[in-house]
């Protein structure tokens, strides 16, 4: 391995942790907009959006951690964030949440759009990348249809 193919290994690592981190601050927004809600709510927001964001993290986390191992590349630890505070109690949270979610989005589809996986990544990062943007997919529409609803 070059030191070129390290460096730009390490790049993709990074950018995917930026990526992760966006995705556990969006968990702990919607752990906080859960509280506020009542049971129907709750259900929804769980249903269409915790969920998505809840499993594109875990895939984030695992296609660091592999990729690091099998590049011999040090590993990371990732922590649940605090979510701050929210004027807006409920929709605020989940506007944060989405607001994270599509900037953990838009670095992924940054990373994929660039030559950077194909020259230095592998298939397991490739598809792991693609996994990780198809869970969040719909998550924005789905909060923008719960928060149409909410307080009605």
């Amino acid at each position: 391995m070059t030191y070129a193919t390290s460096d730009a290994q390490q790049q993709l690592l990074d950018t995917l942790a930026e990526a992760t981190d966006e995705l556990s601050y969006a968990l702990a927004c919607l752990a906080e907009a859960y509280d506020g809600l009542d049971d129907h709510n709750g259900e929804r927001l769980e249903e269409g959006v915790f969920r998505p964001v809840q499993q594109a993290y875990g895939l984030a986390k695992r296609t660091h951690a592999e990729f690091a191992a099998r590049h011999g590349l040090p590993g990371r630890t990732f922590e649940q964030p605090s979510a701050g505070v929210s004027p807006r109690r409920a929709p605020g949270y989940v506007d944060s949440a989405v607001d994270a979610v599509a900037q953990a989005d838009e670095a992924l589809a940054a990373l994929q759009d660039s030559m950077l996986p194909v020259e230095a990544g592998d298939e397991g990062l490739r598809a792991g990348l693609t996994a990780i943007r198809d869970r969040v997919n719909g998550v924005p529409e789905q909060a923008r249809r719960l928060l149409r609803t909410l307080g009605r």
